[in-house]
């Protein structure tokens, strides 16, 4: 699988979030560790060169799942945004990790408490990027 695609300023603004919140003890080491693992690895590119295909931070994307069909919708947010009601889900969950990066069509597969699931991207409503939104 090629890497993921990664908007440079989200890069640093991550790295950012998860250096306060290890330092206030907010996030599990566990999580820190996958998130800036996905990220070191990924291709960072400039706002205005990301595809309009790709999971970015502020993204609002419709995804679902293949076992059950269920689809989903909400938008990936930093942490003191996050906000069940409103779907924003902080890319601190690891549902935002799993998905940060990846294209619509992708199938990825993520670890819950009952196994093993696909998820796939089905579309992205809102992206920053292809709206020209590149500083959000």
């Amino acid at each position: 699988m090629s890497n993921i695609i990664v908007n440079k300023l989200d890069y640093l603004r991550i790295q950012k979030r998860i250096n306060e919140a290890r330092q206030k003890k907010t996030i599990e080491t566990s999580e820190a560790e996958k998130l800036l693992n996905e990220i070191n690895t990924a291709v960072l590119m400039e706002p205005q060169e990301i595809p309009d295909d790709v999971v970015t931070m502020n993204s609002v994307v419709s995804i679902s799942f293949s076992e059950s069909g269920r689809n989903q919708e909400f938008k990936i947010v930093y942490p003191d945004e996050a906000n069940f009601k409103e779907r924003k889900v902080s890319i601190f969950s690891p549902i935002a990790t799993a998905l940060l990066g990846f294209r619509v069509g992708d199938l990825i597969e993520w670890m819950l408490p009952g196994g093993l699931t696909k998820i796939r991207i089905d579309r992205i409503i809102y992206q920053p990027e292809a709206a020209g939104d590149y500083t959000l």
